[in-house]
């Protein structure tokens, strides 16, 4: 398995020129059955990130552009009316998938975005009194522009809330933007991949993730962190219990995808600023990666004693 995970990773690297930690976030990500969110200007390679990852694990990929204009029917589906049965039939929307970019997802206004809500929680969606479960695996992959940009609606707590991860891919080196200008297309080299993991092994990989082990001192450093963060004056609010159980997930994906079955203090710690950075606001008015920077550090690996 662990060879599978890593060839995936490199297959999706020969893509996407430069991010092989962001590569590892995702892919981690995807293991922790959470959802991911990047965050970045256009033409950065979100999509082809997004896409890479679909071709390279088997995933069956379908893409949303999100619009001011855009329905919650547009998503989720609707119900039609068969005259010949005299019922009502669910046409299925574009949430029916196992990967769904949902590109530009803060362009559409909130009642839109809200629509993904229960599908991204509960891997179902409900629609005229009717309970339909979502494919597995389920991964909403979810790109938004800055919201200094026009036309965007900020994302509410309770929507950020539901993302795993948030990533940002940031501008190429210079060594790797000239191999992408002299080289080919990266959304056609994306779509020509070759799959590295069958389904089957994908759902293997993320019940190993389940099984990585983690310590009970990993685990009360995992709640220190947690409570300092809540306590200790860097944040409007801390991190809930639902992001500490998704920072061990995370943790133990990264792990996995490191080749270890075990966690150590360091997955954490990697993994700390995608999970919470996007939970929380810094009291100081700056940067939330600053905050979650001084929280590492004021919170000590071993407890004192």
């Amino acid at each position: 398995m662990q060879d599978v995970i890593r060839q995936s990773i490199t297959a999706v690297s020969s893509v996407v020129l430069g991010k092989e930690e962001q590569i590892r976030l995702a892919v981690s990500c995807l293991l922790a059955r959470g959802h991911l969110l990047i965050e970045d200007l256009p033409g950065m390679g979100k999509t082809t990130l997004a896409h890479a990852l679909a071709r390279v694990f088997s995933l069956d990929y379908r893409r949303v552009q999100f619009t001011s204009d855009m329905l919650p029917a547009d998503i989720l589906g609707v119900s039609i009316f068969n005259p010949q049965t005299r019922e009502f039939e669910p046409k299925d929307g574009p949430v029916f998938t196992q990967l769904l970019l949902a590109d530009e997802i803060n362009r559409a206004t909130p009642k839109t975005q809200g629509a993904l809500l229960e599908a991204m929680e509960e891997r179902q969606v409900t629609l005229d009194g009717l309970t339909r479960a979502l494919p597995d695996p389920f991964f909403v992959v979810a790109t938004q522009n800055p919201v200094t940009q026009s036309g965007t609606f900020p994302l509410p707590e309770s929507q950020l809330d539901r993302f795993l991860m948030r990533l940002s891919l940031g501008y190429p080196s210079a060594e790797m933007e000239l191999k992408l200008l002299a080289g080919s297309d990266r959304r056609q080299l994306a779509v020509n991949l070759k799959p590295v993991a069958s389904g089957e092994q994908l759902q293997h990989a993320m019940a190993e993730v389940r099984k990585v082990r983690a310590s009970r001192d990993l685990i009360d450093y995992i709640q220190r962190l947690l409570a300092y963060s809540r306590n200790g004056g860097l944040f409007v609010a801390g991190l809930s219990p639902r992001a500490g159980i998704g920072l061990l997930n995370a943790s133990r994906a990264w792990a996995l995808t490191g080749g270890r079955d075990y966690v150590i203090p360091e997955d954490v710690q990697v993994v700390l600023g995608p999970v919470a950075e996007h939970r929380l606001q810094s009291l100081a008015g700056g940067a939330a990666a600053t905050a979650t920077q001084k929280l590492l550090e004021s919170v000590p690996v071993v407890r004192r004693q």
